[in-house]
């Protein structure tokens, strides 16, 4: 990426290629793992040595290829070797609400929230997080707290408008 890190989060670049990868995929919100598969980090320790650069394009494109649980094993390796960047916990994190584990999420949230502060991308993707498992009130309030940082956002309108669409068919 030419772009910087903190530019990159605050226009949502991420977070939108998640919204059309989870709205993709998922059949509904909630749950846990998506479509009734026993979904599992995998184990990667036979990788050897790896550059931070390397894990973080095979994480990316394991998560493209709905691989979560390969794309969780490589952003978890690329935290380790770039602790600081948010990038690679933003990508866990998403992996995590991929395969169901919203335990680890939450954690990968929090070092997420340490790392960058209370964004607009943080609770954006707080809020997606909710409505998977969902939690739509939760997820809602997050929205809100995005939209409120960020206006103009355009993935964070369509995900309040994923929302409204999500328990309008709950009724």
């Amino acid at each position: 990426m030419h772009q910087s890190t903190a530019k990159f989060l605050k226009h949502g670049i991420l977070a939108a290629a998640l919204l059309s990868i989870s709205g993709c995929a998922a059949t509904g919100f909630g749950g846990g793992a998506f479509n009734g598969q026993s979904a599992q980090i995998a184990d990667i320790s036979g990788i050897g040595n790896i550059s931070a650069a390397n894990a973080l394009r095979e994480a990316r494109s394991q998560f493209r290829n709905n691989n979560f649980g390969y794309s969780a094993a490589y952003y978890k390796k690329y935290t380790e070797l770039a602790p600081q960047n948010p990038q690679g916990y933003v990508g866990l994190a998403a992996s995590y609400d991929r395969l169901g584990r919203f335990d680890l999420s939450d954690r990968v949230y929090a070092a997420l929230r340490r790392i960058t502060g209370e964004t607009a991308q943080y609770y954006n993707n707080m809020g997606y997080s909710y409505m998977l498992r969902g939690s739509l009130q939760a997820a809602l309030v997050n929205f809100r707290k995005a939209a409120a940082l960020d206006p103009d956002n355009l993935t964070i309108a369509n995900n309040i408008q994923l929302l409204s669409d999500a328990a309008a068919s709950r009724v």
